[in-house]
């Protein structure tokens, strides 16, 4: 206990100072300074104020998932290549390759995962602000009649400490705290489904890393569900704030700068060709009527290659097909075949009767010789 006291004790200083800082600006623009809406939004500013410092994080977060979903193919050939291997020697040659790809890309696994272990002590701080500091004497600039107005405060008749388990506001609490565990639930599930649904290559949605992935994703909602009863109204506002969060700057980073072959990049692309060619027309570089003849002649094109015949119908079509018919020109006649005597006429082509089209085609016809 003494040491989470340690090491939570300055977080739970700052977090609490930033709660009344916030307090304190939601009362000058009027609203009731021991009312729930002016604490409740103050949790709201003090994950504002979180994320805003973490964005440099998020930034890190963001390349390294992209890399370790661009060296997922490399990964899995390492792990096709040891497949089967138990040895000692072949474990080491593959933690070895295995980090040696990570120090190329210069990405690990745990990059991805930082933004939420650095929330993670402020989470469990600002659960020790609600549920000890407030009952009490309060901590830094949280003084003790700024903790009596946190701990009076309700929100639809729940106050900030209670949770689904332990109220002492009656059912309106329960009400409040069971929405706010569907809202943290659903938020949690979406952020993660957003990442890996449509920003992911499709090389990456196979193998091990993938399923690990979709793991997480159906894990950390179940786990919340089991979890979110027992941690108090404020704490179910900040994780669902911070959720939502997530969600507009991953569709913001999704939407401006998707994953190279990922489905975003490809919506991004085709939005991209489409605001491109308004511009086109717009400023008179091409007209409707062309775009629409240069889809037809693609259209047109692709038809006419995948209508080509097949070389071996073709052959077979020549080989069994009829043959042509014979030609009427003279043929010549070999040397020492015809016996011509005085008055007789010299045989043509048109006395030669020709032979059954059934004989092969190899054989040339031989002309009679004239009586």
């Amino acid at each position: 206990m003494e040491f989470l006291n340690t090491i939570l004790g300055p977080l739970e200083w700052v977090v609490a100072a930033i709660m009344v800082v916030w307090h304190q600006a939601f009362t000058f623009i009027g609203l009731d300074p021991a009312g729930g809406a002016a604490w409740g939004l103050a949790i709201v500013g003090l994950v504002v104020t979180i994320r805003i410092i973490l964005i440099p994080l998020f930034v890190k977060q963001i390349k390294a998932s992209r890399a370790m979903q661009m060296i997922a193919p490399e990964l899995k050939a390492v792990q096709a290549k040891y497949k089967g291997k138990k040895d000692q020697a072949s474990r080491e040659a593959m933690s070895r390759e295995t980090m040696e790809l990570y120090a190329k890309h210069r990405t690990n696994p745990f990059s991805s995962c930082m933004p939420m272990l650095i929330q993670a002590p402020i989470f469990f701080a600002l659960f020790r602000v609600l549920n000890d500091k407030l009952a009490h004497d309060g901590i830094g600039l949280l003084t003790p009649e700024l903790a009596a107005q946190a701990e009076s405060a309700t929100i639809f008749g729940a106050k900030l400490s209670d949770s689904f388990f332990d109220t002492t506001g009656g059912p309106q609490a329960k009400i409040v705290s069971a929405i706010l565990i569907i809202a943290m639930v659903a938020t949690t599930f979406t952020t993660q489904r957003q990442l890996t649904r449509k920003n992911m290559p499709k090389s990456a949605l196979e193998g091990p890393m993938a399923r690990q992935q979709q793991m997480l994703m159906y894990a950390l909602p179940f786990i919340f569900v089991i979890t979110g009863p027992n941690f108090p109204v404020g704490v179910l506002i900040y994780w669902t704030t911070t959720n939502l969060w997530t969600m507009g700057q991953q569709y913001y980073v999704i939407k401006r700068n998707p994953t190279p072959g990922s489905e975003a990049e490809r919506i991004y692309l085709e939005k991209k060709a489409a605001k491109d060619l308004a511009h086109a027309i717009k400023r008179g570089e091409t007209t409707l009527e062309e775009i629409e003849a240069q889809k037809q002649a693609e259209i047109e094109a692709a038809r006419g290659q995948r209508q080509q015949p097949k070389k071996g119908a073709s052959r077979a079509k020549r080989a069994g097909g009829p043959k042509p018919a014979e030609s009427s020109a003279v043929v010549p006649q070999p040397e020492g075949e015809l016996d011509v005597t005085d008055g007789d006429e010299p045989t043509t082509a048109s006395d030669v009767q020709a032979e059954p089209a059934s004989k092969p085609s190899g054989q040339r016809t031989q002309p009679k010789k004239r009586k």
